[in-house]
């Protein structure tokens, strides 16, 4: 059956961005920590490659048991690479998420056990230990997640507190940014602190008298102007649609297979439609109502978009219709594509 439902737009919201937005400090970043490992526990989804019976066998032997490797003739284990993204200012102790992706034939890993692995930076030393209970993609069976998998053995060095200055790094090139950041921040401060390098850099010297972790709050919270794009995570994984504020988004119409979405401007005089080309009211699968009030009426699942319908609102109403991650976001790219949202859109796995 086919679902379709309305949206209803009024006023159009001015947002403002921040400059914690639109660049990264040199110096703070995420390290990418992988590693080898094997997951032991499958019904029968594993794989039999001869990579994957030396690993067993090699464990086997730590564990003073010898056995040939042309004995092991099992499908319940698979050979993996374990991925994960180490945090800036990681604690030992802390708990990451790791990705783990099949390197033989295996059919599924899902609610397999990775069995404990190395997790290594590309200086060769070990900073996490992973393992845990797989949960399977929903799309593809041979990679999974484990939440909270792994723990931070070791930590990067990188002392914030006894730096004098820092530096921003736009995440885009812009000559015109670059020099709209270095006014704000010197206006903010009243004092000539910021200085452009290039196009992507900007060096900002402290003042003696604040500590630089309040300092770097301060500049990051620097608002700017409304032109900046919005950022919006898709989290895969997770399920879930992450905002670094409110979305609005313009009238539009997106026909899929299974639904319909319909974006236009009402009048609240009248509660008419102002789209000449559509007649007022709408027949359809769905029983829909448009009423004063912003509301979403999806098989009397009621969603109060409180003014201008945003990103959160659609996703919040497209859930209502259990419709897959997989649907939203595809839609969400159409929406973008059709220049609905102005927003850069970021999906992780």
């Amino acid at each position: 059956m086919k679902y379709f439902f309305i949206v209803t737009l009024f006023l159009s919201s001015l947002y403002s961005q921040t400059i914690k937005d639109i660049s990264n400090v040199i110096g703070i970043r995420e390290n990418q920590l992988i590693g080898y490992g094997l997951i032991v526990g499958l019904p029968g989804t594993g794989d039999k490659s001869k990579f994957t019976m030396q690993s067993l066998q090699n464990l086997l032997r730590n564990s003073y048991i010898k056995i040939p490797a042309g004995s092991i003739n099992s499908k319940n284990i698979a050979a993996v690479m374990v991925t994960a993204d180490l945090p800036p200012f990681s604690r030992q102790g802390d708990k990451i998420k790791v990705k783990v992706s099949t390197i033989g034939d295996a059919k599924s890993i899902d609610n397999g056990e990775l069995l404990i692995t190395q997790l290594k930076g590309v200086d060769g030393n070990v900073y996490a230990l992973a393992q845990g209970t797989i949960l399977a993609n929903e799309n593809n069976k041979t990679t999974g997640f484990i939440y909270d998998g792994a723990t931070v053995e070791n930590e990067i060095d990188f002392n914030l507190r006894d730096e004098t200055s820092l530096q921003l790094s736009l995440l885009k090139n812009s000559a015109k940014n670059a020099d709209l950041i270095e006014t704000k921040i010197n206006e903010k401060f009243g004092k000539k602190l910021a200085t452009a390098l290039d196009t992507r850099t900007i060096e900002i010297k402290k003042p003696a008298d604040i500590s630089m972790v309040k300092f770097l709050a301060l500049v990051q919270n620097i608002e700017l102007d409304s032109t900046f794009k919005k950022k919006l995570i898709i989290d895969v994984s997770r399920e879930s649609v992450i905002t670094g504020g409110d979305i609005p988004i313009d009238p539009v119409t997106i026909a899929r297979d299974k639904f319909t979405i319909k974006i236009a401007k009402t009048d609240l005089d009248n509660n008419q439609w102002n789209d000449p080309k559509e007649n007022p009211g709408v027949s359809v699968d769905k029983d829909v109502k448009i009423a004063d009030k912003p509301i979403i009426n999806i098989d009397n699942a009621m969603i109060n978009t409180k003014g201008t319908p945003t990103i959160s609102d659609l996703v919040r109403s497209m859930k209502v219709m259990k419709l897959p991650m997989t649907e939203i976001i595809d839609t969400i790219k159409m929406i973008k594509e059709m220049g609905a949202i102005d927003v850069d859109i970021e999906v992780r796995g």
